[in-house]
């Protein structure tokens, strides 16, 4: 029978489990024949994203699963298992996962997943994979804000220079230009005298 500081130990890291399992998502990998340099590179990747990514005992991940109800989850707790978990992005762990389990599929592959208390399948993972990482589905929102901006400015730009001035002519020349024209412009001729009655 196990002392009591090893249970100790034991029920601290279910508790730690079960608090990533509530608050983060993550994705589930089983990730037997890596070999040490490839988990190397993969780790310093998530890392770089702020993606904890550890090896788990399967009996003790069992038990925080229970804590949260994810009982779907029992099942693919054989074998090799760890876990990427990230509170910042919720896509990352999905996408750089994903990456590897597709450069290593013969040995490294997506068991499940979960986010905001959903479980998800190796499946439904993959589809969340595709997602943009967050400073990339940024950019392309503030394009698609700036987009009318910017077509309205074309717009305008079209109108002035069809109006006769051109939009990127200096503003003193456009004003100086109705001064020119009047004094090239030929004198009006006096008017004939009407006949004397």
């Amino acid at each position: 029978m196990p002392s009591k500081s090893v249970l100790e130990a034991k029920k601290k890291i279910v508790e730690e489990l079960t608090g990533k399992l509530k608050s983060q998502s993550g994705v589930f990998v089983n990730f037997s024949g890596i070999s040490v340099n490839e988990d190397t590179e993969m780790r310093v990747k998530l890392r770089e994203a702020n993606v904890e990514y550890s090896v788990i005992k399967n009996t003790l991940m069992r038990f925080a699963i229970k804590n949260v109800g994810f009982d779907e989850l029992d099942s693919i707790l054989n074998g090799t298992t760890s876990l990427a978990v990230s509170n910042e992005d919720p896509i990352a762990p999905a996408r750089i996962i994903k990456e590897y389990s597709d450069k290593f599929n013969d040995y490294f592959e997506i068991k499940a997943g979960f986010m905001d208390g959903k479980v998800l399948s190796a499946d439904e993972v993959n589809a969340l994979a595709s997602i943009p990482a967050l400073p990339v589905l940024q950019a392309q929102l503030l394009g698609t804000m700036l987009a009318p901006i910017a077509s309205l400015a074309v717009v305008l730009k079209a109108a002035a220079e069809k109006g006769g001035a051109s939009a990127d002519a200096p503003a003193d020349a456009t004003a100086e230009a109705p001064a020119e024209v009047a004094a090239e412009a030929p004198a009006p001729e006096a008017p004939a005298e009407a006949p004397a009655e």
